[in-house]
């Protein structure tokens, strides 16, 4: 939220999450950076925890003075613009399964967004990820060929190797979305209480009925800024209200990651 808000507590959603089924990348085209991947997993590991722990102790991380932001590297950073007509057909086939059960959310406003904690796993190309937590960005951080979009949720996974996998949700200005109006109303609902609330969410309707998306070698995109992390960046957008996007911008506006290089890095695309 924003700093005249000063939004700092932690409140409990009950989210009821369905069976989803995407395609992911084959583990043939993800082979690139493994022999760096294994030399940062212990970084990533922690990377998770860090950008929670150090942020909420920071208040809010100012966007504004990004120069300021240090990391170990710089050549395989988040986010970046997605040139649709330059991606990669992907050549291999693997598969990406997500089963998200019944289960308690923390929502938690972290100092740079407003973050919902929550287990559930994921398969990708018979890897085996836990869903760690859901955070999003106004406007989004990626870019599909220099476009913005008013919001860019993310899906953040870890391997018990430490291997983060984040899929990423544009959302654009449409219909009232119900999952993320459930959000909304339980935030504002409680912005002066510590009182835990409850409340059922479907977080199928915040991702697209199309599964197609880009995937690429990139970073976290706040502070460690931590390298080998897996993005999938869904190509179809979700549909919220205008009322939707005004009200998440009176909590959070402008904590979004400037685009960083592509440099020598490809970018792969499934059609589902």
């Amino acid at each position: 939220m924003n700093e005249a808000k000063g939004l700092k507590k932690v409140l409990a959603v009950l989210g009821a999450f369905t069976l989803l089924s995407l395609s992911g990348c084959g583990q043939e085209q993800t082979a690139e950076a493994d022999s760096s991947v294994q030399a940062t997993t212990e970084l990533a590991s922690e990377a998770v925890v860090e950008e929670t722990t150090e942020a909420a102790a920071e208040e809010h991380l100012d966007y504004g003075n990004q120069d300021e932001w240090t990391f170990e590297s710089g050549e395989m950073q988040s986010p970046i613009n997605i040139e649709t007509g330059a991606a990669e057909a992907m050549v291999e086939d693997g598969s990406l399964t997500l089963d998200y059960a019944e289960e308690i959310i923390d929502v938690v406003d972290n100092g740079h967004s407003i973050e919902m904690e929550d287990g559930g796993q994921a398969t990708i190309a018979g890897r085996s990820f836990e869903l760690t937590q859901f955070h999003l960005h106004s406007p989004s951080e990626h870019t599909l060929d220099g476009e913005y979009f008013p919001i860019e949720l993310h899906f953040v996974h870890k391997a018990q190797d430490g291997r983060l996998a984040v899929i990423a949700v544009f959302f654009k200005e449409g219909t009232e979305n119900a999952a993320f109006q459930s959000i909304l109303d339980d935030v504002k609902a409680n912005e002066e209480s510590t009182v835990a609330s409850g409340l059922s969410l479907n977080v199928a309707e915040l991702l697209p009925a199309n599964k197609s998306y880009y995937h690429y070698l990139g970073s976290l995109t706040t502070p460690p800024l931590t390298e080998n992390v897996e993005w999938y960046v869904m190509a179809n957008p979700v549909e919220v209200s205008a009322e939707q996007i005004a009200a998440f911008n009176e909590y959070y506006q402008g904590n979004n990651r400037e685009v960083q290089p592509l440099g020598e890095r490809s970018v792969l695309k499934y059609e589902e």
